[in-house]
């Protein structure tokens, strides 16, 4: 998929983003269990399973037109993971499935630079 980044809005870039990070895990034998979902503490971005090794991962996605913010590494700081931390427990307190572990991971998609987006999946972050 090729993309410029024109002049789009914050909103649609991390739209984009998403969508992309989504594909990217479904490319990985992911399942999707959600997107977007919220609470009054926050918003976990996706949530897949790895079905066969009954892991629940839960995905932050950080979508960049340009390096002015950094990495994705610098984006995900132990604050951040703690704040997913918290939600993906009450994320999990509301399901009735039971996982054999958890996971949290960071999806960057680079979108501009290149022709195609480029995308960074660090896993296990926290």
């Amino acid at each position: 998929m090729t993309v410029s980044k024109m002049s789009w809005s914050n909103a649609e870039i991390g739209a984009l983003g998403e969508r992309l990070a989504v594909e990217h895990l479904q490319s990985l034998g992911l399942r999707v269990l959600g997107r977007n979902w919220r609470c009054r503490y926050g918003e976990l971005d996706v949530v897949a399973a790895d079905d066969a090794a009954r892991i629940v991962v839960f995905v932050e996605v950080k979508t960049r037109t340009s390096d002015r913010y950094g990495g994705i590494e610098q984006a995900v700081t132990p604050e951040k993971v703690r704040r997913l931390r918290r939600l993906a427990g009450l994320w999990l307190a509301r399901q009735d499935a039971r996982w054999a572990a958890v996971r949290i991971d960071v999806i960057g998609v680079r979108i501009g630079r290149r022709p195609i987006p480029e995308i960074t999946h660090l896993k296990g972050v926290g």
